[in-house]
This record gives C-alpha cells, structure tokens and sequence, in this order.
C-alpha cells in the first residue's frame, strides 16, 4: 500500500490519487508511506526514485552503520516502533529514507504514530514545510507516544500494587503474570526510546544547520533523557512488586506447611501412646484393668492438648 503526502500552506495534505497517476505522484509528492508493499509496487518506486528500497532483513541490522548512514539515495534511518500484538507490546522497525525533495517511509505493517499522524493531517493539525520538517515531527510525536504508552503502563501498575499491598482476596500467581508482562512492555518501551536516542543523535549531526533540526531536536532530546528515568522509576518498582508478591506467596506457604508441622507434632504423643499399647508383650499388666482402656484413651487425649496448649500460649498458631 501507498500513501503520498505533500506539504500545502505548511500542513501536511494527503493525496488520494488513482493508479494513472501514481508515476507522477510518486515523482512529485513530499512524503511517501510505503506500507506492506507488492513486488510490483517496489519495483516501481525504485525504478522512478533511482533509490534501492531496504529488504526486511537489513532493517532488522542493529549494527550502527547499518541502521543510520547516507549514501547516494539520502539519509538513512532505521528506527524501533512500539506496536500491538495480541494483546502484547511487539517492536518493529521503520526504514526512513530523507531525501532533498521527499521523504519515504518503508514498513512492513500498520503503526498506531503513523494512524495518529493521517488523523491529524485530515484535521489540518500537522505543520510541516519541509521533508526534513516531516521527519523530526515524526520523532516528535514518537517520543509524545511513547510517553502516554508510559503513563498507561504506570496506570497498569498503581492497580496491580494495590491489589498486591492492600486487598487480602489476591490471586498472588496471576499478579505475578500480570508483573512480567509489564516488565516486559516497560523493557520494549525503554529499548524504542534508546532507539529513538541514537537516531536523533545521528540526525542532529545531519540537520543541526536546519531550522527544523534546531526548533525540534533539543526538545525531542529532553523528552526522551526524561522518559528514561521514568521507565528506570517503572523498572524498580516492578521488581519491588514482583519481591513483594513472591515474599507473600512463601509466607501462604510457610502457613500450610506450618499447619502440617503442628498437626504432627500434636499427634505424635497421642501415637507414641497407642504405640506402646499396641506392642505384643506377654506381661501388661493394664491389659487385664477394668479402667486400662479408659485410661489410655485420656492419655492420649492428654497428650494431644498438651502441646496444643503450649503452641497456643506461645503465639505460633
């Protein structure tokens, strides 16, 4: 699928152009969106833009020199994209290519930042001049993205925290999960913010002479310096939540193991008892007494809350 964008009046504006017009489009418009393209298609945009699209193997290359370089087509930038799958929290990797006259963006699958952006185009709330412009607007509202991924990912946690410290009733193991999922959705977070760092920095050496490059990348900078320590603030505390519930779930134990411990122990006189008069001797002389029976079964009784008593008056149970 293609989509093309131009910049009008200093808004981005999204062309709906038929299939007789997609050489011109392709050679005339200011932004590009090349998603889950055919082979056709592909082939058509690297014959009339005389650039060589990345394959989804060279994207996924977490080298430095092969996610961010220029050569002959532009600026290269590969960066990490935070999507959702099946309820969970994927990655996957966008490939920018900044050329003078346009920008092209080639992904393999549909983004909520790029949904967001079409929204606002069709409102008229994207001012963009440049394709430069384009790009850095596009970190930009990566980064405010990510932000409210964070802020949501908080909200998940403050619930799971109270249900963990303060409500009795709390299925331990299933919060355990719901912890390790969030673990593992902060961690996508903070490896597309670490992304997001490096691809500006390398951006910010390339536009630092632009107006755009100048407005746009300290700000985007310290959003994202400030989104690291939250996602760190994030990482604590769900490790504290995750000790914190694992330390219940042994205390739960410990009290059913402790309930056994007590049980046997108590028990164990009463067995001793009738284990003594169970023995097969020939000589016992209260075998053959009217109260022998009586007697061993209060003894046995005696035997039995002696020890309860004695837990009791201790505390332990």
């Amino acid at each position: 699928m293609l989509r093309f964008f131009d910049f009008t009046d200093g808004r981005l504006v999204e062309h709906k152009l038929g299939d007789k017009l997609l050489d011109y489009a392709i050679a005339h418009t200011g932004w590009i969106d090349a998603q889950d393209t055919s082979d056709e298609e592909r082939d058509r945009l690297e014959i009339l833009l005389h650039t060589e699209l990345p394959e989804s193997d060279d994207v996924e290359e977490i080298e430095s020199s092969a996610r961010y370089f220029t050569d002959s087509s532009g600026i290269h930038v590969h960066s990490l994209f935070v999507t959702q799958s099946e309820g969970r929290m994927e990655t996957t990797t966008v490939a920018f290519i900044l050329q003078p006259e346009r920008l092209i963006t080639v992904r393999e699958q549909e983004l909520a930042d790029f949904r967001l952006l079409r929204m606002r185009a069709r409102r008229g709330q994207v001012e963009v001049r440049t394709p430069r412009h384009l790009l850095l607007t596009i970190f930009e509202q990566k980064v405010e993205n990510l932000a409210d991924t964070i802020e949501d990912l908080h909200h998940e946690l403050e619930i799971i925290s109270h249900k963990v410290l303060e409500e009795t009733a709390t299925d331990l193991e299933s919060a355990i999960d719901d912890l390790a999922a969030l673990e593992d959705s902060n961690g996508k977070v903070r490896l597309c913010l670490m992304d997001t760092q490096r691809s500006i920095s390398f951006l910010q050496r390339q536009l630092r002479d632009t107006q755009a490059g100048q407005e746009i990348i300290p700000e985007v900078i310290r959003d994202i310096d400030t989104l690291m320590s939250h996602t760190t603030f994030l990482f604590d505390k769900i490790n504290f939540l995750m000790g914190t519930t694992q330390g219940f779930i042994n205390i739960e134990q410990n009290k059913i193991i402790k309930m056994f411990s007590i049980a046997a122990v108590v028990f164990l006189p009463p067995t001793l008892v009738a284990s003594l008069y169970g023995m097969n001797f020939r000589v016992m002389p209260e075998l053959d007494w009217v109260f022998g029976y009586p007697m061993a079964v209060g003894l046995m009784i005696l035997a039995g809350i002696t020890p309860y008593w004695y837990f009791k008056r201790k505390g332990w149970m």
